[in-house]
This record gives structure tokens, sequence and C-alpha cells, in this order.
């Protein structure tokens, strides 16, 4: 006899229709989030010129600053050098987050030793670790920056796959035992399964802090990719070139916050709940 899967075990105590896709939202919740975002675009558009040029430059400039740095090509190479770089620390932040989060979940004594030093480096502000990341790292290549994403972005991902695995609703463990389930049935059926939520929620916090790990490197350790376009363009009061990486950061960070609810829709369709 098999023990049903968390998924399963949910779907029956509590009929619910099927998840909807990320981007199934009701047409007025589409119109209302439009037009909050073109009121906001019509009134920086309509007194963006009445402020200092310095300070503020209105939507239609940063389009034309936005369409000269494409033609030129310095934000096409500028994002393929942050892309690469958030890409590889996001990456190795996963793979280290979820298998450290669920081994110290699962385990006292893991637990025990890493919670000392990850409460420590946790509460220690991450910007103050990147000057010593870049000396580890003799400031050379993707290293320290890749190094700085990975301190960013590893910590929401560990501890919230660990409190995941820890807060497992013991019934289901019962439930496991009393069927005589393998440790690897236990893992593959209730325990990753029942932690998915957590793990979801991990990387979607893991995200922004990798993107701003990604631009906080590209300042302090090498001027290079999107955070090099800021500088350079706040330096010289081009307010208008400057808010291009900006905007591509912000839109990039939506995209692939977005593709995360649209996974964990088709991977763990138990964890959505109809609002």
């Amino acid at each position: 006899m098999t023990v049903p899967r968390v998924g399963e075990v949910n779907a029956r105590a509590r009929p619910i229709s099927p998840a909807r896709r990320w981007w199934r939202a009701r047409p007025s919740d589409w119109m209302v989030r439009a037009a909050s975002v073109l009121a906001v675009l019509g009134i920086w558009e309509l007194f963006g010129p009445l402020l200092n040029p310095i300070i503020l430059r209105p939507p239609s400039q940063i389009f034309r600053a936005f369409v000269d740095l494409i033609a030129n090509g310095e934000l096409g190479v500028a994002m393929v050098q942050s892309m690469r770089v958030f890409g590889a620390g996001l990456a190795i932040a996963l793979a280290a987050g979820i298998t450290l989060g669920i081994v110290s979940g699962r385990s006292r004594v893991v637990y025990n030793v890493l919670d000392p030093w990850i409460s420590a480096l946790y509460s220690v502000p991450s910007v103050a670790l990147v000057p010593l990341i870049a000396v580890a790292f003799q400031y050379s290549g993707d290293a320290p920056r890749v190094a700085t994403v990975v301190l960013f972005a590893i910590f929401p991902i560990l501890i919230n796959t660990q409190q995941g695995v820890r807060n497992v609703d013991p019934g289901l463990l019962e439930v496991a035992r009393a069927f005589n389930t393998s440790e690897r049935r236990l893992w593959g059926d209730v325990i990753v399964p029942a932690a998915m939520p957590f793990i979801f929620t991990g990387i979607r916090l893991a995200i922004g802090r990798a993107l701003i790990g990604m631009i906080v490197a590209e300042f302090l350790v090498g001027l290079a990719g999107l955070g090099y376009l800021i500088i350079v363009y706040q330096n010289t009061f081009r307010i208008d070139k400057m808010f291009v990486p900006v905007i591509v950061v912000a839109a990039f960070g939506i995209a692939l916050m977005g593709l995360v609810q649209f996974v964990e829709s088709r991977v763990a369709p138990w964890t959505r709940r109809e609002q």
C-alpha cells in the first residue's frame, strides 16, 4: 500500500478548483493594474518637465535614452555582463540553500551546527562583507561579483527551506510511518511537497536580493554591467540614461517573479489557493 502525496491529501481534504496560471487574473484586476501604471506615468510625464532635470526626467526622455542605448550597443553588452553574474550566483544560491535547508531541517545536529553561523551572517548587513569578498578574490573576473550575489541570495532560500522542512504537519508524518513508508518515499511524498510553499517563497525573496547584490557588486567590486551604466550616467548627470538600467533591472525582476509563480503552479499546484 502506498502513501498518498501531500498534494493528494490536501485535494481530498478540501476540493479546490485547478490552480489558475499566474497570468489569468480577472479583467478588472488587469484594468486596475494598467490604470495604476498609466496614471503614474501620466503624472510623471506631465510634471516631470517642471522639476529640476538633474533630479528627474520625464518618461518620454527616458524612452528616447533607452532607444539610444540599444542602438549604440551599450545596454546589450551591460545586460549580458550582469545577467551572466546574476544567473551564476542565483543558481549556486539555489543549489546550496535548498540542500542545506533540507539537511538542517531534518537533522537536529546539523541545524545546531549551522544556526549560529546563519544567524550571525544574516544579521550582518551583506554590503559590509562585499569588500572582504573582493579582497578574497583579488578583484579578479566575475568570481567576486558572483560570490556577492550568492551572499545576498542564499539566506532567504536556506531559512525558508529549513522552516518548511521543520514545520511539516506531524500528522502527515505519522500517516506515512503507519504505512511503513521508506525514508526515500517519505522525502519524496511528504517532506519536500509540504515544504514547497516555503521553498518558493524563499526563491521569490532571493530574486530581489540577488538583483540588489548584482548591482552592489558592480558598484563596489568592479565597474561592469548595468551597475556600471548607472554610475557612469549618474556622474555625468544624464539622469534619463541612468534610469534605463534601473528600469531594466526592475522589469527583469518582475519577469522572474512571474516565471517562479508559473513554475510553482505547475510543479506544486496544491500550494496555490483561489483568492
